[in-house]
């Protein structure tokens, strides 16, 4: 399969961040297999199994601080 990213970027509050990662765990803990996902136009079913990858990096510096969190499969 060819590669098909799809990338957003926004400034939000602090609730509005916490309120979006209770959603992905939400997603990634309810029952099926497949998650779905809205963005505007565009919706995604991405099926995703039992076990996954999970990788957090914190970058710390004087300007800017950076929280990553990546889950593969």
């Amino acid at each position: 399969m060819d590669t098909f990213e799809v990338e957003q970027r926004e400034t939000l509050t602090r609730d509005e961040a916490a309120t979006r990662l209770r959603r992905i765990a939400n997603l990634l803990s309810g029952s099926g297999e497949e998650v779905k996902f809205d963005r505007g136009e565009m919706k995604f079913k991405v099926a995703i199994p039992d076990t996954i990858q999970w990788k957090v990096e914190l970058e710390l510096s004087d300007e800017e601080s950076e929280l990553e969190i990546e889950l593969k499969w």
